[in-house]
């Protein structure tokens, strides 16, 4: 079972950033695609950013141009690099990986939180205004 901590959260200030980082330790992590999650106070859990084995990326609408997710398989690390942070990120983040084990990801399955299998505890980013 893949095991999977998040790092990196904290308070920042409107327009400041943040990286967050996923430390997984399962033997499949660089064989499935990985994503990160949100959830803020009194909302559903929503898509964040996805990469896939074979490196393909997608982000939501919310986040796109200001985000970057990115993957390191030989350390077994997943990576959210925030800029221009906004209020409306408040959330708890959180990273995933699919149970699948395949090269290519569509946006679709990504974005699907039943496409994943293990999650990590999650890390608080609150962003002032």
């Amino acid at each position: 079972q893949a095991q999977l901590v998040e790092s990196g959260g904290g308070l920042v200030q409107a327009g400041g950033s943040l990286r967050l980082s996923c430390a997984g330790s399962g033997r499949t992590f660089g064989e499935t695609a990985m994503g990160w999650f949100r959830q803020a106070p009194g909302k559903e859990r929503e898509f964040v950013a996805g990469i896939s084995r074979g490196g393909e990326i997608y982000y939501s609408d919310s986040v796109k141009g200001r985000f970057t997710i990115s993957r390191d398989n030989a350390k077994k690390t997943l990576s959210l690099q925030m800029n221009s942070l906004k209020p409306d990120d408040t959330a708890i983040y959180y990273c995933a990986q699919t149970s699948r084990i395949a090269f290519f990801a569509s946006r679709d399955h990504l974005a699907d939180q039943r496409s994943y299998a293990a999650w990590g505890q999650g890390t608080q980013v609150t962003v002032s205004s």
